[in-house]
């Protein structure tokens, strides 16, 4: 696709740390094909969202009022369009596992690189779900031990081709093409997927993929 096409994406930065929200706030704005909003707290955050047609959200989790998983479970529940972005300093399990409990698409520690969080917000408007390295290996390795009842026989033969192309590594606009199917249709079967599987993101499920073809 011709990039000077696509639509500009609209990110919305929720973070309570003003020289990092600054700091991230400047460098996004600086990115071509990104229009950047910035709030200083969850609840300014979901009332700017009220009138702002955001696309990708960068949340914080520690914050005051209410924290960044339960106003990333607002947005995935209001704007379930919307991909949230988790960026902070917390790399515990619980946190973790929360915040994708909760609906988040991507993990980030804000040790990692700027330019790291600018191809996350890509990745995420792909379908992607971006992770730091020291949080994708403890997501990986938490699912190394858990014993799922469910079978491939849960999934339609459509949604077992989308999940094989998953585990292949294509992104949502990738397996549309391979398939021959819509990207709102490749959304819809990732989102039955994840309900049938009990898993919260595409890493959880490819895992589950490779376990049934090993």
């Amino acid at each position: 696709m011709d990039g000077s096409r696509e639509r500009t994406v609209q990110v919305l930065i929720i973070e309570d740390h003003a020289e990092f929200r600054a700091g991230l706030h400047f460098f996004l704005s600086n990115t071509p094909g990104l229009e950047v909003r910035s709030a200083e707290d969850a609840a300014s955050g979901l009332a700017l969202m009220e009138v702002l047609a955001a696309d990708v959200v960068i949340m914080d989790i520690q914050m005051p009022g209410t924290d960044g998983i339960e106003a990333t479970r607002q947005v995935r529940k209001r704007w379930p369009g919307v991909r949230v972005l988790v960026c902070t300093v917390h790399e515990d399990d619980e946190r973790i596992f929360n915040a994708l409990r909760a609906g988040a698409h991507g993990y980030l520690l804000k040790r990692a690189p700027i330019e790291q969080v600018v191809e996350a917000v890509r990745q995420v408007m792909d379908g992607g779900a971006p992770m730091t390295p020291a949080v994708a290996r403890r997501v990986v390795g938490s699912f190394e031990d858990r014993r799922l009842d469910t079978g491939p026989d849960a999934l339609t033969h459509r949604e077992l081709d989308v999940l094989d192309a998953m585990a292949a590594g294509l992104c949502d606009k990738e397996i549309a093409v391979q398939l021959g199917i819509s990207f709102n249709t490749v959304r819809t079967h990732i989102g039955h997927i994840y309900e049938k599987l009990h898993v919260q993101g595409r890493m959880q499920a490819v895992k589950v993929a490779r376990r049934w073809w090993r």
